[in-house]
C-alpha cells in the first residue's frame, strides 16, 4: 500500500480505537466522593448531575430525575424500617479527603433544598453530618413543605484524630410507615470559620 493511502488509513484506525475506548465515559453521570476545586473551600455546591454522586446505602432508592422545567433533582425513597441509624448505612454523600481536611476544626453550615414528592411524599427530612469515629451531628429533623425550601444546620466538625477516615452527609426521608420519598434540588456546604478560635481561617 502506498504511503498516501497507508497513513490516512492508519490514522483512521487509531482514531476509531480512541473513540471506542472513551465512548463509555461520554455522557456518563458523575460518581464517587465529593471533592473541592483545590483552591476555594468556603462554599461547595452540589446540584444538577453532581447529585448523582449520592450512595443509596441500605435498602433506599436514589435516582436522578428531571423536573418538568428541565431541572435535574435527586429522588430519595425508603421503606419504613429499612434504614439503620448510621448515616453511611442509608442515602449519603461521601466527602473526599480534601474536604475532610479543609472542614476539620471548622463550623460547617449544611443546607439542603428539598420538597416531598406528590405521591407518598415524606412529611419530614432527616440530615446528619458524620465525621466517622470522631463524632457526628446527630439526625436533624425538619418539616417539609409542598414546594422546595432550604433546610440548614451548623456543625462543629471535629479535628482529625489519627489516620483520615471518611466523612459522610446523610439525607433521608422520615418514614413512619409504608414508604416515603422526597426530592433534593441542591446540597451546600459552607465553611464558616474555626470553632476553636472563632477565626474565619
Amino acid at each position: 500500500m502506498r504511503d498516501r493511502f497507508f497513513f490516512p488509513a492508519a490514522l483512521l484506525v487509531v482514531g476509531l480505537m480512541v473513540f471506542f475506548a472513551i465512548r463509555p465515559a461520554i455522557g456518563a453521570l458523575p460518581t464517587g466522593t465529593l471533592t473541592g476545586d483545590g483552591s476555594n473551600y468556603d462554599k461547595i455546591v452540589v446540584e444538577g448531575d453532581y447529585l448523582h454522586k449520592i450512595y443509596a446505602g441500605g435498602n433506599a432508592k436514589t435516582e436522578l430525575v428531571t423536573e418538568p422545567d428541565g431541572k435535574r433533582v435527586l429522588l430519595i425513597e425508603a421503606d419504613a424500617g429499612a434504614l439503620r441509624d448510621e448515616p453511611e448505612l442509608g442515602p449519603h454523600f461521601r466527602l473526599a479527603a480534601d474536604l475532610e481536611v479543609q472542614f476539620a476544626g471548622h463550623t460547617v453550615r449544611t443546607t439542603v433544598r428539598a420538597r416531598p414528592v406528590q405521591d407518598q411524599g415524606a412529611m419530614q427530612i432527616a440530615l446528619n453530618y458524620s465525621a466517622g469515629r470522631v463524632g457526628e451531628s446527630g439526625w436533624k429533623i425538619f418539616d417539609l413543605k409542598p414546594e422546595f425550601e432550604d433546610f440548614s444546620f451548623d456543625y462543629d466538625v471535629p479535628l482529625i484524630e489519627g489516620d483520615q477516615g471518611v466523612d459522610y452527609f446523610g439525607i433521608r426521608p422520615v418514614v413512619p410507615d409504608k414508604s416515603r420519598a422526597l426530592l433534593v434540588e441542591r446540597v451546600t456546604f459552607e465553611r464558616l470559620g474555626s470553632w476553636k478560635t472563632g477565626d474565619p481561617s
